[in-house]
């Protein structure tokens, strides 16, 4: 029976699927688990059919080729494990492209690093790119990119890679499959009265001393960084759920309510990032509507070059700017999808338009209404 308090699977449309290497990958093989690859490939096309948005957070790329390439009896340097990456994520992508392609869907791979989601432009770049993938009707499979990254700019682990993901395409729920059911008060394997928690509330510093320790294997994280991707993933308005992934057909598991730890999200979250566009960035540039933008805007609608009729200020593209009325009376602030030079270039002009301007083709607003907030 589903707890009442809990998200309704069912209604979410827009999921994060994060996958890690103890269930892509045979562990006495080195070889992809084909059989339970198409299981999670026929759930998610089952979920595009009901018209939910998938993405697929998968680990796997250098447990897929440490046999292949003799890494496998000793700690791996930094040097091999980016050279054993770029041999399997050729593997891993193939997977992942042959299981879904079972069903008719296309499989679009993403490499990413943590400074992909911290820096403001190659977040706004890879925030557009998924977005397109998603409208194409694509499957986007995601892994950190580790034959560049080093310890410096790395997430450590895709869990954490999984809730930035989610938090970046503000899904409605996030996924992480792993070898447990949830969360429990104790580890399970040691203390047999430890209890699993089906709902968690609020992320306390009770809840997040509950996690343990990583797993054997080739998985590189644990419990406790999963409640660190929870704790991203909460604060950004999503709800994430840990489940057991070992079983064929997880996801439709999960939906018709197998045992998991929901982690309920914040009722802020998604308000949050629009306070810090309001008020924590001071705008660089300023952009002129006429009337007919200004009333969409309050009507919710994005920004569109169109309704544009003026253009002040130097600012690149994903710096803050106002957006201001004919009578100068400031009505929104928001993140620019263009720079000021292309900007000016466009004003006025229909979307259709642009890449004839411009010589390339670029987003259809000039602020998508996710990057503003009204004032």
């Amino acid at each position: 029976m589903i707890n009442p308090a809990q998200p309704c699977f069912k209604d979410a449309k827009r999921i994060v699927v994060k996958i890690g290497s103890a269930l892509v990958v045979d562990n006495a093989t080195a070889a992809p688990r084909a059989a339970w690859l198409a299981s999670v490939a026929a759930d998610i096309a089952a979920l595009r059919a009901r018209g939910a948005e998938v993405v697929v957070v998968s680990s796997g790329a250098i447990a897929l080729a440490r046999k292949a390439l003799g890494l496998t009896r000793r700690r791996l340097r930094l040097e091999e494990k980016q050279a054993a990456a770029a041999v399997g994520q050729i593997r891993l992508a193939g997977a992942w492209q042959e299981a879904l392609a079972a069903h008719g869907l296309n499989a679009a791979q993403l490499l990413l690093t943590l400074e992909d989601s911290e820096d403001r432009r190659r977040y706004l770049n890879a925030r557009a790119t998924l977005a397109t993938l998603l409208n194409l009707g694509c499957v986007p499979v995601i892994n950190e990119n580790d034959t560049v990254a080093t310890a410096e700019i790395r997430f450590g682990d895709n869990d954490r890679l999984a809730a930035r993901v989610a938090e970046m395409i503000q899904a409605d729920a996030l996924l992480l499959l792993s070898d447990i059911d949830g969360l429990y008060t104790a580890d399970p394997r040691k203390d047999p009265g430890a209890q699993h928690l089906p709902v968690v509330e609020r992320l306390t510093e009770e809840i997040m001393a509950m996690g343990g320790e990583p797993p054997p294997g080739y998985s590189s994280g644990g419990m406790r960084t999963k409640l660190i991707a929870a704790r991203i993933a909460t604060g950004a308005g999503t709800a994430m759920a840990i489940a057991l992934g070992q079983r064929d057909h997880p996801l439709r598991a999960l939906e018709e309510g197998a045992r998991c730890t929901w982690f309920l999200p914040l009722p802020e979250g998604r308000s949050a990032r629009k306070r810090w566009i309001a008020g924590s960035l001071a705008p660089l540039g300023v952009l002129v509507v006429d009337a007919g933008a200004a009333r969409a805007l309050k009507r919710g609608s994005s920004l569109l070059p169109a309704g544009v009729r003026a253009v002040e200020g130097e600012f690149s593209r994903g710096d803050p700017v106002s957006v201001r009325d004919a009578e100068g009376v400031e009505v929104a602030r928001g993140l620019s999808a263009y720079d000021a030079d292309a900007a000016r270039l466009i004003a006025g002009h229909r979307s259709e338009a642009l890449e004839e301007i411009l010589g390339w083709r670029g987003r259809d607003e000039i602020i998508h209404r996710d990057d503003m907030v009204l004032l």
